[in-house]
């Protein structure tokens, strides 16, 4: 091989390595900011109709909430595992 071969081989891997980072961020972001929303969405729901179990649904908010972030705080950790 020569050294022309290998540098381009080398630029591929890292070219690779950071459309995937970019691609798993793209996804934990979207996907953690949908699946918020719609949690909100429900829980406020939920409380409008329901006022005297906001206290009951406030807390089962609060852990839904840091279970989706969590899996968004996932894909930041691959990010980092991948870096170029």
């Amino acid at each position: 091989m020569d050294l022309a071969t290998v540098a381009s081989n080398e630029f591929t891997v890292q070219a690779v390595k950071a459309l995937s980072c970019a691609l798993i961020m793209a996804v934990a972001i979207y996907g953690g900011t949908s699946a918020q929303g719609k949690v909100a969405s429900t829980t406020f729901e939920g409380i409008a109709r329901n006022p005297s179990a906001a206290d009951k649904i406030g807390g089962n908010f609060i852990i839904g909430m840091a279970l989706i972030e969590s899996l968004v705080i996932f894909g930041l950790a691959a990010l980092f595992l991948l870096k170029p």
